[in-house]
């Protein structure tokens, strides 16, 4: 999963929100697959992210030769950039991936969702961005969410707890990906941008799993159906939400990604069996009204700005 800073696009009219609801409703679903391939799989979560993303770079390739004059454009500040883009991602791949192994999809998911409210943190530490009160007190109603989803953790295991820190850690990581990125993938196209930091990524990886003696095969035939699933099925999300944002802000992209986490631990109890216990759901809850009411409010602020300003919108 990637995210992106993306620019605000015009109003959608009556007509057009229909249109998009299907696409919409497919993009939700495709991208709850991703947290539960990873936990279907018996290989190393290192080993699932790295053949995820170097079969996506595999995929890519075509596109990317049509458009290798791009990387002319791309000046020795910038590869700087892309390749510290790629370590982050690396980092926020490994860290997600491993999470999963240790608690539950939906606990998991429902923490990665704090990645906006991350972001405007990470804003206004780093680029001494202005924040509301409002988007303060949403940060909290968010963050006593995470304390209750890993309060419900705790009852069910100690390693549970690693997961959601894990998890937690991931975001953090996603984040320095996108405040490093952000400034590169103006100057070159979304596909050269996104092929040469999974690039690097699958690269980081790699070397991760050689320093750790991680095996490079050896896995069974439904790990690397895993393996092609998990490149291919939340790429498609991605995709689809690039169309989309043809018709509709980002903003509404991501207010719906909201819908990943109950979309994963949906698909958790019924493939998995996975259940939550009562500090979970309100956890949960609370998380998702947290975000949800963060991006309300981005989205008011955007329409009373004469300028355009950026969203937040999940491509991974």
């Amino acid at each position: 999963m990637r995210w992106g800073f993306l620019q605000e696009r015009g109003k959608t009219t009556l007509k057009q929100e229909k249109s998009i609801a299907l696409p919409l409703a497919v993009s939700i679903i495709a991208i709850s697959f991703a947290a539960v391939f990873v936990k279907m799989s018996s290989a190393p979560s290192s080993i699932l992210s790295m053949y995820r993303l170097w079969i996506i770079v595999i995929l890519m390739l075509p596109i990317v030769w049509k458009k290798r004059e791009e990387f002319r454009r791309i000046q020795a500040r910038d590869w700087c950039f892309l390749i510290g883009s790629g370590f982050f991602l690396a980092l926020h791949f490994l860290l997600w991936f491993a999470s999963l192994k240790f608690t539950t999809v939906a606990s998991s998911t429902i923490i990665l969702a704090l990645q906006p409210i991350v972001s405007l943190v990470g804003g206004f530490f780093l680029f001494k961005e202005r924040t509301t009160s409002s988007a303060i007190a949403t940060m909290g109603i968010a963050i006593l969410g995470v304390m209750c989803i890993g309060w419900g953790d705790l009852g069910l295991s100690e390693q549970a707890v690693i997961g959601d820190i894990l998890s937690f850690l991931s975001v953090i990581a996603v984040v320095g990906y996108l405040f490093i990125g952000q400034t590169t993938v103006k100057k070159v196209s979304h596909w050269i941008y996104s092929f040469t930091v999974f690039a690097f990524a699958g690269l980081f990886i790699a070397i991760y799993n050689v320093i750790m003696s991680v095996p490079f095969t050896g896995y069974s035939t439904w790990d690397w159906w895993i393996f092609i699933l998990l490149a291919i099925v939340p790429t498609a999300s991605h995709m689809i939400n690039n169309w989309l944002l043809n018709y509709v802000n980002a903003t509404t992209i991501s207010m719906s990604i909201l819908g990943e986490p109950v979309g994963a631990s949906i698909l958790a109890f019924f493939l998995l069996g996975e259940k939550l216990n009562v500090m979970q759901v309100i956890g949960s809850v609370l998380v998702l009204c947290g975000v949800s009411i963060f991006l309300l409010q981005q989205q008011k602020r955007t329409q009373k700005e004469p300028v355009q300003s950026v969203a937040f919108t999940q491509d991974l």
